[in-house]
């Protein structure tokens, strides 16, 4: 396990796979909930280069901060950091929420990421495109466990209305190089919104790796 700072955060960095090729690395963020997998999954088997996978803030190994104040930007946050580190280009694969923060990552980081393939998993449809009735979240944090309570609850209502989406997809899409493939079947409101941009390619997970693998 590699640790990579974000402020005061320690982030796990798992290696997955060691490149043998020199290729692009493949930079896996999972779900809302979970934890990396301890070994490469089979679907990433086909990817020629190496392959890593994150620990969000709260999550597996990584730091879990107190009183929560949990966002989508601070995994942002979460993933620069990693790229940082690798300091090379790369292809963020999400899943459920990890698909979300791909995207969003992609249009901010659009000068390193060169694609992003976004996946279905827990944390896919957020809070909705609207605020809900505001909440005041209670979770028995006094011995947190990754995942953290706080992340679950404040993640789980976070707002991503279509229209935010859209506007990194088009970052994203500006550099050429950062396409972004839609493999998810579940498609909210802001993942169909995006389907539906110019910059973003419907196709089966296999497609996206040989098409960001070249």
């Amino acid at each position: 396990m590699i640790e990579v700072r974000h402020g005061r955060i320690t982030l796990a960095l798992h290696e997955l796979r060691a490149s043998t090729n020199g290729g692009r690395p493949l930079l896996h963020l999972h779900g809302l909930g979970l934890r990396s997998p301890t070994e490469l999954p089979k679907d990433l088997a086909p990817w020629p280069g190496a392959v890593y996978a994150l620990d969000f803030t709260g999550h597996g190994a990584s730091t879990v901060p107190r009183s929560g104040g949990y966002t989508a930007e601070t995994l942002i946050g979460d993933v620069d950091a990693a790229l940082e580190y690798l300091d090379t280009n790369v292809t963020l694969i999400g899943r459920g929420l990890g698909a979300y923060i791909a995207l969003l990552t992609a249009g901010v980081r659009s000068d390193v990421v060169r694609g992003a393939i976004l996946c279905d998993g827990p944390g896919m449809g957020g809070g909705g495109p609207v605020p809900g009735t505001p909440t005041v979240v209670r979770v028995d944090a006094s011995a947190p466990v990754p995942p953290d309570p706080f992340a679950l609850a404040e993640l789980s209502r976070d707002v991503r209305p279509p229209d935010y989406a859209v506007d990194f997809t088009r970052f994203a899409h500006a550099n050429a190089r950062s396409p972004v493939a839609v493999v998810a079947r579940a498609r909210p409101e802001w993942l169909q919104a995006v389907a539906d941009e110019v910059g973003a390619v419907p196709m089966t997970l296999a497609d996206a790796l040989r098409a960001f693998a070249r």
